[in-house]
């Protein structure tokens, strides 16, 4: 049994292996075509520090031309000093345009309003902030706005509505967390980047694994598991991963797919957006 529980875990690591060139190929491919397509010729992306926008910003300078690709670090008081010098590696490496915008005066008047306010309410204003500016900027700059989020947060509802999961697209969607690291040590992401723990830098000590509760690497078995190989929660037991965490880590995702999908249409015509109007054939000529 412990020899099969191996094989499996095994079996999971290497499929999230990922070819890193010809991902990076694809993705380029993807954000150029998807900005072209509606009219766009330039991207926005809001650098946090982390190993996602990093990556963002690395394949969309590629993708559009560094010139095309206007980079935003907009911290809040408590943000680290690390998170923003790490922001300046990836503008200094790919030379693009910049700017940075405190949010600290706009979000404070609201934390101040309501004084019981916990951190998690704070890190959802902070989030919503700042996609407030990035859409701002993106009409100043003309560009769209790229999303970095990747696959593991998407499935566990690691996002904030209307914050971070704003986006005109989420190019690396597909990817997993693990695989994320990979491609982005390939495309030349800085090694401070790569090697700090990930963190939403939302209040001081805050990172991203001791919030779930559970490492990136683990998880993603478990998710690659049950997700792509649509393993049932019994069977992923069976596997070797233990109740709890199977149990928590699905209803994480079964309870968040509401940030998966646009706001819900109730049906009452014979074509509703969202349920028979779906695709651009439905538009004519």
């Amino acid at each position: 049994m412990i020899g099969k529980i191996h094989d499996i875990k095994a079996h999971a690591d290497a499929k999230l292996i990922v070819n890193t060139e010809l991902a990076r190929k694809i993705l380029v491919a993807f954000i150029r075509d998807e900005v072209m397509k509606v009219g766009f010729e330039r991207a926005v992306i809001g650098l946090s520090g982390g190993i996602d926008s990093a990556a963002i910003a690395f394949l969309a300078a590629e993708a559009l031309g560094p010139a095309n690709v206007f980079g935003l670090r907009l911290p809040y008081e408590a943000s680290s000093q690390d998170s923003l010098d790490d922001a300046q590696k990836v503008i200094d490496a790919l030379g693009i345009p910049h700017d940075t915008v405190d949010i600290t005066p706009m979000v404070e008047p609201l934390f101040a309003r309501f004084p019981d306010m916990n951190n998690m309410r704070k890190g959802n204003i902070m989030a919503r902030q700042r996609m407030i500016i990035l859409y701002d900027q993106s009409e100043a700059f003309g560009g769209l706005v790229i999303g970095t989020g990747n696959k593991t947060e998407i499935l566990l509802g690691y996002t904030t509505l209307h914050g971070d999961s704003a986006a005109a697209m989420h190019p690396l969607g597909d990817l997993y967390k693990t695989q994320m690291r990979q491609l982005a040590r390939d495309i030349g992401v800085p090694d401070s980047i790569l090697t700090k723990p990930p963190s939403a830098d939302l209040w001081a000590g805050q990172t991203d694994e001791a919030e779930l509760g559970y490492t990136y690497e683990n998880v993603d078995r478990l998710l690659y598991l049950l997700v792509d190989e649509r393993y049932s929660l019994k069977e992923a037991v069976a596997a070797g991963f233990g109740e709890a965490f199977v149990t928590d880590v699905w209803a994480r995702v079964q309870r968040n797919h509401f940030k998966r999908v646009p706001p819900l249409v109730c049906k009452i015509s014979k074509r509703t957006i969202g349920h028979d109007f779906l695709y651009l054939r439905d538009w004519g000529k």
